[in-house]
């Protein structure tokens, strides 16, 4: 399997505050690499980082490679152009334009670069999301919390990306739905989009994921196979708790 991203020994501060110390991890292609952690373990910070979308306040050091070449001084607007696309926790959607309007600002960089079928993606994304395809006149501000990840998630695919970065898919949305969400995150390996999967979700994030990290308080405690993950003892005391026994 090729390399997709490779990040080393990655430090993030704010100010003299750091927030991750010396993050390593890697993301093949194709496949879906997950990092789960508690709430304020650096997660969301290192993913920032990657996508060189930090605040004023925040700096890092350390080497980013995608798909080979060092992103060093890459503002985030380049590594989106190069392939890279986050999904942020947040989702910012245009509430007030249309589902097939998200989707087609979604492809707006491939219509900036000359590409005459910028949006092939979109049946792509409506085979994903048929529930998008339906409500595809309807204003992206009336939909569900679920929908409107979908969206946000097809929005991203519009770019045709090599890397998708999902921040805390699951945030705030009802079991039934987070099924559905992580359903349709394991689809995405029909794409052959390389996926880096944020998520405090510890359980459904394994499910789905080849590969997984652990991060607390800014340090990377263990990583390895989704499967051997699931089933480290440490693991399931912290993250996974007695849900496993009625799984």
């Amino acid at each position: 399997m090729s390399l997709i991203l490779e990040v080393k020994d990655l430090h993030v501060r704010y100010g003299k505050v750091e927030a991750v110390h010396g993050a390593n991890l890697k993301v093949e292609a194709g496949k879906i690499v997950t990092v789960i952690g508690p709430n304020g373990a650096g997660k969301s910070t290192m993913l920032n980082a990657i996508m060189g979308a930090l605040p004023v306040s925040g700096s890092s050091t350390g080497a980013v490679t995608y798909l080979g070449h060092d992103l060093a001084g890459l503002p985030a607007e380049g590594r989106v152009a190069r392939g890279m696309c986050l999904v942020p926790e947040k989702r910012e959607l245009f509430g007030s334009m249309s589902v097939a309007d998200n989707l087609v600002l979604g492809a707006y960089r491939r219509k900036r670069a000359g590409e005459k079928n910028f949006l092939d993606q979109m049946e792509v994304v409506y085979g994903l999301f048929p529930r998008l395809k339906e409500r595809a006149k309807q204003d992206a501000g009336t939909l569900s919390g679920g929908e409107r990840q979908m969206l946000a998630v097809g929005r991203a695919l519009m770019a045709k990306p090599q890397l998708l970065m999902l921040d805390e898919p699951s945030l705030g949305l009802a079991p039934l739905i987070v099924k559905e969400i992580f359903h349709i995150i394991n689809d995405l390996r029909k794409t052959g989009v390389a996926t880096l999967l944020i998520e405090q979700n510890a359980r459904a994030a394994l499910q789905v994921a080849d590969y997984g990290y652990v991060i607390e308080t800014g340090d990377m405690a263990m990583e390895g196979p989704a499967g051997e993950l699931a089933a480290n003892p440490k693991v399931i005391e912290t993250y996974l708790g007695l849900a496993k026994k009625a799984a």
